[in-house]
This record gives structure tokens, C-alpha cells and sequence, in this order.
């Protein structure tokens, strides 16, 4: 593990993530009704169990709004979910106050120009592989996975990693 970024993961008390294009491949589908549905990848969702049972708070921000990211989120028990919030820094503020937190206590993983305030604002701000270039440059890290394909697990494991729960996470499946 890159050691900047595992000294950056290690103080992470929230991780955040952006949907479409990093918790999903980024494709939007409707369907002939006017609906939209989304694919989640199984592998970050349970990273993010993981990450969750660990004692890391997790939050959404998504600058559109569809039933399915609420759906997901209850799923997985992530714990603060926006939606339809375009200003993502401004958010970011709010939740930070919220919760007593300071930016370098958060972790964000985006892919587009909307996520790269937070991500250059917070203490571990990353980019999955098939980010755009310019968030990439300006990222602290880049998975090597791309969004929708395991990005978020990988952003996940690394925070436990760094923070020494990985293979006790890891351990409770032998």
C-alpha cells in the first residue's frame, strides 16, 4: 500500500462516496416508461459493510436524485445519504458540523469535476481508474479498479487496512 495513502487513511472516521461512476459503472438506463434503475457492484457493497462494522461512519453525496440510491444505502446501513445536492462541498460543511468532524478525519472517492472540491478539501480525497484525467491529477490517490467494478471495495479495504482492522474484517469469514 502506498504508504501517503495509508497515512491518510489511518485518522478516517467518514468515507464518501459519489454514485453514479463510482458506486455504479456510470451509465444512467431508462427504461421506455420514463424509470431509471442503476447496477451496484456486490464486492463494494460489502466492502462497505465491512467498513461500516469497523466503526467508520459512511455517507452519500450525489448530485442526482433516483430511488435506487436510497434503496441501496438502507441496504447497506449508510448512515447519511444526499441526494439532488449539486454543491457537494457545501454539503460536506453540513455534515462535517453535523458530526463534530474535521475535513482531515474524511475519506471521499469521486470520478468527475463536480467531486473535486471535497476531494481536494478532505484527508484521503481519491479517484477511481476511470475518473476523468483532470480528478485524477488532483486526486491523493486512483484505484486501480474502475467505478462500478470494485473501486469502492478497494477504496474500503484500504482504509481498514490502514487502520489495522483489514484481516479481522478478513478473519471473520475462516
Amino acid at each position: 500500500m502506498n504508504g501517503l495513502l495509508a497515512q491518510r487513511a489511518k485518522t478516517i472516521k467518514l468515507a464518501i462516496f459519489d454514485v453514479d461512476g463510482v458506486m455504479t459503472d456510470g451509465r444512467l438506463y431508462f427504461l421506455a416508461d420514463g424509470s431509471e434503475f442503476k447496477t451496484f457492484n456486490t464486492l463494494d457493497g460489502h466492502g462497505i459493510k465491512m467498513l461500516i462494522a469497523s466503526g467508520v461512519l459512511t455517507a452519500i453525496i450525489s448530485g442526482r436524485t433516483t430511488p435506487a440510491v436510497e434503496r441501496r444505502a438502507n441496504n447497506l446501513g449508510i448512515q447519511h445519504v444526499y441526494q439532488g445536492r449539486e454543491d457537494k462541498l457545501a454539503v460536506l460543511e453540513e455534515l462535517l458540523a453535523e458530526l463534530g468532524l474535521d475535513y482531515s478525519q474524511v475519506a471521499y472517492l469521486g470520478d468527475d469535476l463536480p467531486d473535486l472540491p471535497v476531494i481536494r478539501r478532505v484527508g484521503l480525497g481519491m479517484a477511481v481508474a476511470n475518473a476523468h484525467s483532470f480528478v485524477r491529477q488532483h486526486a491523493h490517490g486512483v484505484t486501480s479498479a474502475r467505478g462500478g467494478e470494485g473501486a469502492v471495495r478497494e477504496f474500503c479495504e484500504l482504509i481498514l487496512d490502514a487502520q489495522g482492522n483489514l484481516e479481522a474484517a478478513q478473519a471473520a469469514y475462516l
